[in-house]
C-alpha cells in the first residue's frame, strides 16, 4: 500500500476501482475514499468562480409568449351533475 507516488491520484483511483468490490481490502476502500475526497475538493478549488459584479438577476426578454396550455381560451368549468328531483311530502 505504501508504494511511491509515481502515478497520479486519478490513475491510482482508476486502478483501485478496477478491482471488483468483493475483492477489495479495507485499506483499498479507505484509499478510494481518500482519493475521491481529495480529487473532489481539488476540482472545486480549481473551478472558475462566476463573477457577480455586473450581473443582474433578471431574465432576458423573449419574443415567445409563455405557454399557458390554453387556460385563457377555455370556458370556466360548469357542473354537469343534476340534483335529484324533490320529493313532495304526502
Amino acid at each position: 500500500m505504501n508504494e511511491p507516488q509515481t502515478n497520479s491520484p486519478r490513475r491510482r483511483l482508476q486502478e483501485l476501482l478496477a478491482i471488483p468490490e468483493r475483492l477489495r481490502t479495507d485499506e483499498q476502500w479507505d484509499e478510494i475514499n481518500e482519493l475521491e475526497i481529495s480529487l473532489t475538493t481539488a476540482n472545486r478549488a480549481s473551478a472558475p468562480v462566476p463573477e457577480q459584479g455586473n450581473r443582474q438577476n433578471t431574465v432576458a426578454p423573449t419574443n415567445h409568449p409563455k405557454p399557458n396550455n390554453g387556460a385563457r381560451d377555455k370556458k370556466p368549468f360548469k357542473r354537469t351533475h343534476k340534483r335529484p328531483p324533490k320529493v313532495s311530502a304526502p
